[in-house]
């Protein structure tokens, strides 16, 4: 049984080429999210499953700053809708920090890369056109416009123009680029009316324009010698996108179509992500609060078409607890449910690793949640707790915090700032807490006060794991005819002042012993 990562790079071990060019692109047109980068994410994974079965592979990055912007992305001011139909490649930096619009949103988006250990050949579309790489594919098409359009025609209602040209000139008068059509062309001179009311030429070779989306996509294949894509769906409904491209790039540039990954958009709290209404999270976003492997575990965990939510408050414990699970598993710390979950959930693990550990340092997330605010800024206090809690690998419990290995510490350190992050960020106030240090003013019933002495008692008496706490108390609740939110209100009143709080047996264990016995007796 292999990942479906790993069944798309036997398909391709079939075709007959030198070398698999997995290409992935992205439109500049704000910050670059999770959602419209899992082409490269995709992409990416894909050619190392190729490289580490011996076949030449690289991954190529094509960032579609030559398009128009269409809306002002989040959070830019109004004041750029001026800018609106203008090729990404040619808007200033919104901030005065970078040399463009382009490079203001790719530069994050590229560093965040690195953290991924994600290699691309990096490509601007602007300069593919400068540079004349399309020149040849612009002659081509104006050549072959007849024989083009009608390959548009075979998928819609109503038939283009008769001088429609699959060209679009960028504006002299404007600079707009999606309000011009060309209508003639000699040699390498094209005709152009605007929107605007301008009527003008230009020469190709100026690479002041652009070829119409599904033109410019198949000549793109040929120019990189693409042979698989991963997209959205979107371009992968029938008759759309993908589907034209393909008989351009066969019938027109002579070049076979490269093999198809869709994939289903990524939500974010349900909604579609959107840069205009800034409704969207980034990879730079996502590693403030996770280590890179557990983004790639989210999107190689289920298959590419299966609808994927992402919600970076409280379930994404649930996706952390899932992540540290199955790294447990594929090192052999923890035992899966069946031998056939085991198989699988090691091939997900395996496509979404980054490096191979000796033995990984990761205390559960949820965990940490609670023990980084018992601990503060103190790594000892905060590593004591984790032993105390069995929230070590079995092999380093009887180390100390400076005999871990370097990568330990790292790894260690990564969770803690990831866990302080996610808390300030994005932590609802029923999960954050702080051990009040003198007894908050309460009024507890009598059998509450009688639940406290005798958990009390318990942990004075013997040492026991939060397992074995928690069945004790639920013993000692039952004595008092308590129910369990009762109870444990009572906990959390006199430790935190609030009547809610964390697991109430791994919680007592993790503070200071002889304080929680004087504290549940009401005497600190």
């Amino acid at each position: 049984m292999k990942h479906w990562i790993e069944r798309i790079a036997d398909e391709l071990k079939e075709r007959d080429v030198e070398e698999h060019v997995v290409a992935s692109g992205t439109s500049i047109s704000g910050s670059i999210h999770i959602g419209n980068s899992c082409d490269v994410f995709i992409a990416s994974s894909i050619a190392k499953s190729l490289k580490k079965d011996g076949f030449k592979s690289r991954t190529v990055w094509i960032a579609d700053d030559h398009d128009p912007l269409r809306k002002v992305p989040y959070p830019l001011p109004e004041s750029y809708e001026k800018y609106l139909g203008v090729p990404y490649s040619m808007i200033p930096c919104p901030e005065g920090c970078c040399e463009s619009f382009v490079e203001h949103f790719q530069r994050p988006f590229l560093e965040a890369l690195e953290r991924f250990r994600i290699g691309v050949e990096h490509y601007s579309g602007a300069r593919m056109y400068t540079e004349g790489l399309y020149n040849d594919y612009i002659r081509t098409s104006l050549e072959r416009a007849p024989e083009i359009r009608e390959i548009f025609n075979r998928f819609r209602d109503r038939p283009l123009r008769d001088d429609w040209l699959p060209y679009n000139p960028i504006c002299e008068k404007c600079g707009r680029v999606n309000t011009t059509e060309a209508y003639d062309f000699s040699g390498d001179t094209v005709r152009y009316r605007c929107e605007c009311g301008f009527d003008g030429e230009m020469d190709i070779k100026s690479g002041l324009g652009k070829l119409t989306w599904r033109v410019e996509w198949a000549a793109r294949w040929k120019i990189l010698g693409v042979t698989c894509e991963p997209f959205g769906k979107d371009h992968a409904a029938s008759g759309g996108s993908y589907d034209v491209s393909s008989i351009i790039s066969e019938e027109i540039f002579d070049y076979p179509a490269p093999y198809p990954v869709p994939y289903e958009w990524i939500t974010l709290r349900g909604e579609a992500m959107s840069k205009s209404r800034g409704v969207f999270f980034t990879p730079g976003q996502w590693l403030e609060i996770g280590p890179p492997e557990s983004l790639n575990y989210f999107i190689f965990r289920s298959k590419p078409m299966k609808h994927k939510d992402f919600n970076p408050d409280m379930p994404f414990l649930d996706l952390m607890d899932q992540f540290d699970r199955t790294e447990r598993i594929y090192y052999g710390m923890e035992d899966a449910a069946s031998e056939k979950e085991e198989q699988k959930l090691r091939n997900i693990y395996r496509v979404s690793m980054i490096e191979e550990f000796d033995l990984p340092l990761r205390p559960s997330y949820r965990f940490m949640t609670v023990a980084c605010q018992i601990a503060g800024d103190d790594p000892e206090r905060l590593y004591d707790i984790l032993r105390r809690n069995s929230q070590l690998p079995e092999e380093l419990m009887d180390l100390e915090l400076d005999q871990l290995t370097d990568k330990q510490l790292e790894q260690l350190n990564e969770r803690i700032e990831n866990v302080k992050n996610w808390l300030r960020l994005y932590a609802p106030e029923f999960v954050k807490f702080q051990v009040q240090e003198e007894l908050p003013d309460v009024e507890l019933s009598e059998p509450q006060l009688k639940f406290l002495q005798d958990v009390a008692d318990l942990m004075e008496s013997r040492e026991m794991s939060a397992e074995e706490l928690h069945d004790e108390m639920y013993s000692i609740l039952r004595r008092h005819g308590l129910k369990p939110q009762k109870a444990f209100q009572a906990i959390y009143r006199v430790l935190i002042g609030k009547k809610m709080g964390p697991r109430a047996a791994s919680f007592l264990l993790s503070l200071e012993r002889d304080f929680v016995i004087r504290r549940l007796r009401l005497e600190a």
